[in-house]
C-alpha cells in the first residue's frame, strides 16, 4: 500500500526570488520591494498581487497567537497560499476548554512575498469554577515573522529547513472578577511586567515523499501562561530559550494529522506552570479554508484551581 504524498516538488517550476525585506524587531518593522525594470526601459514599480500558489495545505493554519503555523506553536512557514511574486491574509477564530478554564482567541495575519508575516489575536480568556469563576483576562498579541534561509517546499534535494525568525509582543490588559481579592492585573498576581516581547526561530522541514512536515521552535520568553499571567515572576525573572516541537502527517491532501508540544517557563509561585501539548487532525478542503480539531492538555493554571486542564481546540480559518 502505498502512502499519498504532495506533488512532486521536483517538477514545481524554481521560482525566483524577487523581494529584499530589512526587519528590525522592538525598534520598528521596515518592508520594501523593488523589481528590475526590463531592458532599455525606465524602472517601473511592480505591484504584488494574490496568487494563492503553494501546494495546498502548505500554508498551515493559525498559531493560538496569530502566528501562521501549528496551534501551539509557530512554524516556519509565511501564512496564507501566496508565493514569492504575491501576498495573501487569514483571519481565524479558536476556542479551548478545558474542565476550569475557556481560551477565546481572534485576529488576521498578512504573508508578503512569502518572506514576510504580520500578525494580530486578541485573547479572551475566562474562568468557571470558584474561586475563579468571575475570571476575566484579555491579552492583545502583535507578532512579526522573518523567512531568512530554505525552502520548506522546493529545496527537496537538499537538508537544510526552511528558517525564520519572529517576535510576539503581548499586552496583558488587565485582570476582572477578582476585585475582591486586591487583583486587578497581572502584576498583582506575582508578574514583573504586564507586557513582554517573545523572541523565537522555527526550523520547519517538508518531506514530500513521506507526507511528512516536522518543525522545531526555540523561544525565548518570560511569559506566564502565555502571557496571559504576566511575565517574570517571583520565583525568577529573565529570559529562558525553551523548545517547542511538531510533527504533522498528511493523510490524503486535504487532511493531516499530529503531535505539538510546547515547553513553558515556571516563574510565579502562585502558579504550578506545566508544558503544553496536543493532537490534532486538520481539515483543508480548499485554498480559502481550514479547520482544526485537537486534544489539549495545557497542564496546572494557577494553584486556586489544582487541575490538571485536559479539554478540546477547535480554529477555523479563511482566507486568500
Amino acid at each position: 500500500m502505498t502512502h499519498p504524498t504532495f506533488p512532486d516538488a521536483r517538477t514545481a517550476p524554481k521560482r525566483p526570488l524577487r523581494a529584499g525585506l530589512a526587519l528590525a524587531l522592538g525598534l520598528g518593522i521596515g518592508l520594501s520591494f523593488t523589481h528590475a525594470a526590463q531592458a532599455q526601459t525606465l524602472p517601473r514599480p511592480k505591484s504584488l498581487a494574490p496568487d494563492s500558489g503553494k501546494l495546498l495545505a502548505t500554508g498551515g493554519v493559525t498559531q493560538v497567537e496569530g502566528a501562521g503555523g501549528g496551534g501551539l506553536t509557530p512554524w516556519a512557514l509565511i501564512t496564507s497560499y501566496g508565493t514569492e511574486d504575491s501576498y495573501g491574509a487569514n483571519a481565524f477564530y479558536t476556542v479551548v476548554r478545558t474542565q476550569d478554564y475557556a481560551l477565546d482567541s481572534r485576529g488576521a495575519a498578512v504573508g508578503f512575498a512569502d518572506r514576510f508575516e504580520l500578525s494580530f489575536a486578541n485573547q479572551r480568556f475566562t474562568g468557571s469554577k470558584a474561586p475563579l469563576n468571575n475570571l476575566v483576562i484579555r491579552q492583545d498579541v502583535v507578532g512579526a515573522k522573518l523567512r531568512v534561509a530554505g525552502d520548506a517546499v522546493y529545496a527537496q534535494d537538499r537538508w537544510l529547513p526552511q528558517i525564520a525568525v519572529g517576535a510576539q509582543y503581548k499586552r496583558n490588559k488587565g485582570v476582572a472578577g477578582l476585585e475582591t481579592l486586591g487583583v486587578s492585573q497581572a502584576s498583582d498576581l506575582g508578574a514583573k511586567r504586564n507586557s513582554d516581547t517573545d523572541y523565537y526561530v522555527s526550523a520547519t522541514k517538508i518531506l514530500l515523499d513521506q507526507s511528512l512536515l516536522w518543525n522545531l521552535t526555540l523561544r525565548a520568553t518570560r511569559a506566564n501562561q502565555l502571557g496571559l499571567l504576566g511575565f517574570g515572576g517571583d520565583k525568577k525573572d529573565r529570559y529562558e530559550v525553551l523548545p517547542e516541537a511538531s510533527v504533522a502527517y498528511l493523510i490524503n491532501r486535504k487532511v493531516a494529522a499530529g503531535v505539538e508540544y510546547r515547553a513553558k517557563p515556571r516563574n510565579l509561585g502562585l502558579d504550578r506552570e506545566k508544558h503544553a501539548y496536543d493532537a490534532f487532525v486538520a481539515w483543508f478542503p480548499n485554498r480559502n479554508v481550514s479547520v482544526t480539531a485537537a486534544y489539549v492538555n495545557l497542564g496546572d493554571i494557577t494553584v486556586l484551581n489544582p487541575t490538571r486542564q485536559k479539554g478540546w481546540y477547535l480554529s477555523a480559518q479563511v482566507g486568500f
